[in-house]
């Protein structure tokens, strides 16, 4: 089981107390990726947050990596809200832990904790936005900038 110190460390959890914590820490998976493997592939459904508890990840789209991530990081947030499929592929780029909270998961701790499941939706909320912040930043650069 993934230790709520871990759990801590990431927004998504921000705000959550000891016990909430403890409840969601219950309702999450846990998976370990060779390099190379796709966690995620574009166009599939998806319903999960991936918290990358160790090792590094790739994000493609069309072929073309868009970004690296990290442990620390998460992904698989807007298909997690939105229900569609994939946007990108996600590969692991060494071996990688991820820890997973279901959309189904998430409905079980609105059952348990409705506090919890609120801070839940309220960080992955201020996460996203913070996203969509730095790429209107980044499309609204003249693009003699957009290579620094």
């Amino acid at each position: 089981m993934i230790e709520a110190s871990t759990l801590k460390d990431y927004s998504l959890f921000g705000g959550l107390l000891p016990e909430e914590i403890d409840i969601i820490r219950v309702l999450m998976g846990h998976a370990c990726y060779e390099p190379g493997t796709a966690i995620m592939r574009e166009g599939e459904p998806n319903d999960q947050i991936y918290f990358i508890l160790e090792g590094k990840v790739a994000v493609e789209k069309d072929g073309v990596s868009l970004a690296s991530l990290a442990e620390g990081d998460t992904f698989g947030e807007m298909e997690f809200l939105d229900v569609m499929p994939a946007v990108a592929t996600v590969r692991a780029l060494a071996p990688s832990s991820v820890a997973t909270i279901s959309n189904r998961a998430l409905h079980e701790l609105s059952k348990a904790s409705m506090r919890a499941f609120a801070m839940i939706v309220m960080n992955l909320a201020r996460d996203l936005s913070r996203r969509l912040r730095r790429m209107d930043e980044l499309a609204s650069r003249p693009k003699s900038k957009l290579s620094t």
